[in-house]
């Protein structure tokens, strides 16, 4: 075949309708550019209503297709996707769904967070959606060049968005720690790559790639070599560079800094939409290219496990003597992709609805994640990053709505009954168990138990008074909680119902999530 019909062949499978939703993010984003040339300064507050007015638009076709297609999503035509760049599947089409409602809740912090200050607002939204766009085409990558391009829109915009406080030198010390870690994590991931494409390229090798970056075609490989070296080391890489976007240890140095000084409504976009997009990444790898049964139990399973123990431990334990909430929100967070890992491992290893769990364990981790930044952005003072937990004594009794919210959040991430996050944790042991990860499922337990410690100390100085108490801290001169709009009690109280009724009901769970 010559290269023209080579080219004209894999621009027929270019179907733009199929990514409607991610171009018409890129569309919105460049649309807010144009508000900010062509609206007076005055009005520039219609740039944000705009950008969430339209994420709701392309939320509500999402859901719209979600629900028409009774979570069936494949490609109408039969054909290769851009070249069998990108692959159409229910759990894609559920973690596009999750990255726009992320993003939009992101862009409502960004509001409450750009009352105070003097900071450029519109290249923050136009940032926000250029990242959710490509995380979208992130977790729908069928092709090692598809995902490194993506990941790196994805990590450049969180480049821009760690360091947007220029004013605080914390934001810009984050913001460089993230960038040099960043680009290591992308060096090891490249690198992997670059062996995988190297052996799977040889045609030396038994069954080599035609496409060594393709997934299914690597996949075929791997599987004919499972027990070669070098595959090994470039799938061990890999799942490394991936790890550090994930947050676990060893690759969890940069989250509690990055955290702190990031503006609170990128630290939320990291803590959830970052995580979930690493965490769908890493289920698209190991039940597509890095499938093979020999592969799994020889490098996979070992090193994911280990990953798992250690990044529960870790986390719970560097967050029991923090008094910067922030820094517990990014420890704590290294603890829950521990407990997520142990779904993701049983998946590896044959239990069929643990992926469903992963993705359940992710919903309610952003629903009381996004819960507890919004009250976080309506106690900050002008400075963001120095938020201690001194500064919510009594909150309950001076914001009783906020108090609430966050005791709902915080329960849930403990893992409380009847809230969402109780569910999600003993769906993903119940997977560990019936993996036979007997060891990983007593650690996991140990966490949580330690996770109790930290959490309840930090819903107690919200909800209790604790001054004149011999011990206890003194709460920190600070103007109070800013006072929730009614569109912050909407989102809030949404967030917070919504955890409490999926630990109650989770009757919309079927088959094609569990």
């Amino acid at each position: 075949m010559n290269p023209f019909q080579a080219y004209q062949n894999i621009a027929e499978t270019n179907q733009w309708l199929l990514i409607w939703p991610e171009v018409a993010l890129g569309v919105l984003a460049l649309g807010l550019l144009v508000m900010d040339l062509l609206l007076h300064k005055e009005h520039h507050v219609l740039i944000a209503r705009a950008a969430i007015v339209g994420q709701v638009f392309v939320l509500m076709g999402l859901l719209s297709t979600f629900v028409s297609e009774s979570n069936s999503f494949s490609n109408p035509t039969g054909t290769p996707i851009f070249g069998g760049m990108l692959a159409l599947t229910t759990m894609g089409q559920a973690a596009r769904v999750f990255i726009v409602v992320t993003s939009l809740l992101v862009c409502h912090l960004a509001q409450l967070y750009f009352k105070d200050r003097a900071l450029p607002k519109t290249e923050f939204y136009h940032i926000v959606l250029v990242i959710a766009a490509a995380m979208m085409l992130l977790v729908q990558s069928a092709n090692f060049v598809m995902l490194f391009v993506a990941l790196e829109t994805v990590t450049v915009g969180f480049y821009v968005l760690v360091a947007y406080c220029r004013p605080s030198p914390l934001s810009l010390e984050a913001g460089l720690k993230y960038l040099i870690l960043g680009a290591l994590s992308s060096a090891i991931l490249l690198f992997g790559i670059v062996l995988l494409y190297g052996v799977a390229g040889d045609p030396a090798m038994k069954a080599h790639a035609v496409d060594a970056m393709s997934f299914s075609d690597l996949g075929h490989f791997i599987a004919s070599n499972p027990a070669n070296p070098l595959i090994e080391t470039g799938v061990a890489l890999v799942l490394c560079g991936v790890s550090f976007k994930i947050g676990l240890v060893p690759f969890q140095i940069w989250i509690p800094d990055v955290y702190q000084g990031a503006p609170t409504p990128t630290a939320a976009f990291l803590a959830v939409g970052s995580k979930a997009a690493g965490f769908f990444v890493l289920l698209n790898l190991v039940s597509g290219p890095f499938a093979a049964p020999e592969l799994a139990q020889r490098v996979l399973v070992p090193l994911l496990s280990t990953l798992a123990a250690l990044s529960i431990l870790y986390g719970n334990l560097a967050a029991l003597t923090q008094r910067n909430v922030k820094r517990v929100m990014g420890l704590s967070g290294i603890a829950h992709a521990g407990y997520i890992m142990l779904g993701v491992v049983a998946g590896i290893k044959g239990v069929p609805w643990a992926p469903g769990a992963v993705l359940f364990y992710l919903v309610t981790y952003m629903l009381a994640s996004m819960a507890v930044f919004g009250v976080m952005a309506h106690v900050a003072g002008p400075a963001d990053e120095a938020q201690e937990i001194e500064h919510y004594a009594e909150l309950g009794k001076r914001q009783p709505f906020l108090g609430g919210v966050l005791a709902m959040g915080l329960g849930s991430l403990a893992g409380i009954p009847p809230l969402a996050g109780f569910i999600g944790k003993l769906l993903l042991f119940f997977a560990a168990f019936q993996a036979g990860m007997h060891k990983l499922l007593a650690v996991a337990i140990v966490g949580v138990v330690i996770s109790i410690y930290y959490y309840f100390g930090w819903m107690r100085e919200a909800l209790f008074h604790t001054a004149g108490i011999p011990g206890m801290p003194v709460a920190a001169e600070n103007d109070g909680p800013r006072a929730p709009t009614p569109w912050s009690r909407i989102t809030l109280g949404l967030l917070a119902a919504a955890t409490l009724l999926v630990g109650l009901y989770q009757g919309f769970l079927n088959a094609a999530w569990l």
